[in-house]
C-alpha cells in the first residue's frame, strides 16, 4: 500500500509521494520559458501540481497516465490545495499497485450485480425481462459493465460507478412508480438499466478515465442505441412499439437537446427517467465535492464547473453553532455577611365557639311581662 494517498496530504508541508498522472500540459511563463500544469492523483483524490524550475531536465521524461514520484511544497491556492514541484521523477509500472491509483465503488462489483440480477428476476414483462437477460447473459458486455465509471469526472467516476449508479436508479424508480400510479412501473426499470450502457465503450479505464475515439465520435447515446439493436435482432418476437418506447428511453435520458439528448422526454416513463438520472447524478456529484474538499478552508467547497456553484459544507458550517455555554455558579456568601431569615409567625389558634348568652332574671313589673316570661319557660 503507498503511503501518502492524496486524502492525507497536510498544506504548508514538504510532501514527497507516488502519483499518476492525469493531464500534463506544457505552457509558458511570461519569459517565454516552459513550465508544467499537471493533474495529479490516486484512489482518494487529485492534486492541482505546478511545476516552475528545471523543467527542461523532466520535459519529455514522462507522459500522461505515466506513474511519476513528486517532490514539493503543498499550498493553498485560490482556496483550493496546489503543489509545487521541486523534483520529479517516472516510476515503472511494476514498482506499484495498480489498486492504489484507481478510485473505485466501495461496493463489491460481484455483490452488486447479484443484485442487479435479482431485480431483473423480478420483471414481469416477458419482453422487458428477455431483452434485459440478454444483456446479463453477455460475458463480455457483463466484465466491462461491472468495471466502468458513469463518467470520466463529473459523477460516480470511479471504478464500478456505472452500476452502483444503475442500482441507484433502480431503488428511486421503483420508489416514485408506487407514487405515481399511472406509469409503467417495469418500463422506467428497464430505462434505469439501459440508459447508459453505451458507457462501457465511450469510455476508458484501464488507466486514468477518459474517452475512446469512438466515444469522442459517437458517444454513448449513439452507441447504446446500436448494442440495443444488436440484443433486439435476438429477440425476433420483441413488439416493434415496446421497442420504440425503449429506445425512446435511451436517446432522451439527457432531457434536453443542449444536453446532448436527440430528443427530449414525450412520454411520463422517459419524463420520469431523465429527471431520476439528473439527480442520482447531481447528489452524486454534491456529496464527492464535499468529501473531496477537505483541504480547503471555509465553509464552501471549490466551485464546480459541472453544477455552476460551490457547495455548501453543512457539517462543517454547523459546527459553528456548537459553542459551549458556562454554567453560571452560584455567588458566594461573604463571611461578614449577616443573612435575614424571615420567621413567619405561628398561624393563630381557632377561637373558640360563642358561649350561650344566659337570659337575665329580672323583676316582673308587670302582668304582661310576667304571663310572657311563663309562656317563654313552658
Amino acid at each position: 500500500m503507498k503511503s501518502p494517498y492524496v486524502s492525507e496530504l497536510q498544506p504548508n508541508q514538504i510532501i514527497t509521494a507516488t502519483l499518476l498522472v492525469h493531464i500534463k500540459d506544457i505552457r509558458q511563463k511570461k519569459t517565454g520559458d516552459p513550465y508544467l500544469s499537471l493533474l495529479l492523483g490516486d484512489r482518494t483524490g487529485e492534486l492541482d501540481a505546478k511545476m516552475w524550475d528545471n523543467v527542461a531536465e523532466v520535459l519529455e521524461a514522462f507522459e500522461r497516465d505515466d506513474f511519476v514520484k513528486v517532490k514539493g511544497l503543498l499550498q493553498i491556492y485560490q482556496n483550493r490545495p496546489q503543489l509545487t514541484i521541486h523534483k520529479l521523477s517516472k516510476i515503472r509500472d511494476a514498482e506499484v499497485d495498480f489498486g492504489d491509483f484507481f478510485p473505485s465503488s466501495e461496493r463489491s462489483p460481484d455483490e452488486m450485480f447479484g443484485e442487479l440480477l435479482g431485480i431483473v428476476a423480478s420483471v414481469g414483462n416477458a419482453h422487458l425481462r428477455g431483452l434485459l437477460d440478454a444483456f446479463m447473459r453477455d460475458e463480455s458486455f457483463v466484465r466491462l459493465f461491472k468495471l466502468a465509471p458513469a463518467a470520466k469526472n463529473v459523477h460516480h467516476a470511479f471504478l464500478g460507478g456505472l452500476l452502483e449508479h444503475v442500482l441507484s436508479l433502480c431503488h428511486l424508480s421503483r420508489m416514485t412508480t408506487a407514487h405515481y400510479k399511472y406509469v409503467d412501473a417495469e418500463l422506467v426499470l428497464t430505462g434505469a438499466i439501459l440508459h447508459d450502457i453505451g458507457k462501457i465503450a465511450e469510455l476508458t479505464y484501464d488507466r486514468s478515465f477518459g474517452y475512446s475515439t469512438e466515444g469522442q465520435l459517437l458517444g454513448h447515446i449513439v452507441i447504446g442505441l446500436r448494442m440495443l439493436g444488436e440484443k433486439l435482432a435476438l429477440l425476433p418476437d420483441f413488439p416493434p412499439r415496446l421497442r420504440t418506447l425503449v429506445e425512446h428511453l435511451i436517446v432522451s435520458h439527457h432531457g434536453e437537446l443542449e444536453f446532448g439528448s436527440p430528443k427530449t422526454p414525450l412520454f411520463p416513463e422517459a419524463m420520469l427517467l431523465h429527471h431520476l438520472d439528473n439527480l442520482d447524478s447531481k447528489m452524486e456529484c454534491m456529496r464527492n465535492m464535499v468529501a473531496r474538499d477537505r483541504l480547503a478552508t471555509g465553509d464552501w467547497t471549490s466551485y464546480s464547473s459541472s453544477l455552476d456553484r460551490a457547495v455548501l459544507k453543512r457539517v462543517k458550517f454547523l459546527k459553528g453553532d456548537e459553542v459551549a455555554v458556562p454554567v453560571a455558579e452560584p455567588a458566594p456568601v461573604p463571611a461578614t455577611q449577616v443573612a435575614v431569615v424571615k420567621v413567619e409567625p405561628p398561624p393563630e389558634a381557632p377561637l373558640p365557639p360563642p358561649k350561650p348568652i344566659p337570659m337575665r332574671e329580672k323583676p316582673v313589673t308587670s302582668v304582661f311581662a310576667e304571663k310572657l316570661q311563663q309562656a317563654w319557660q313552658k
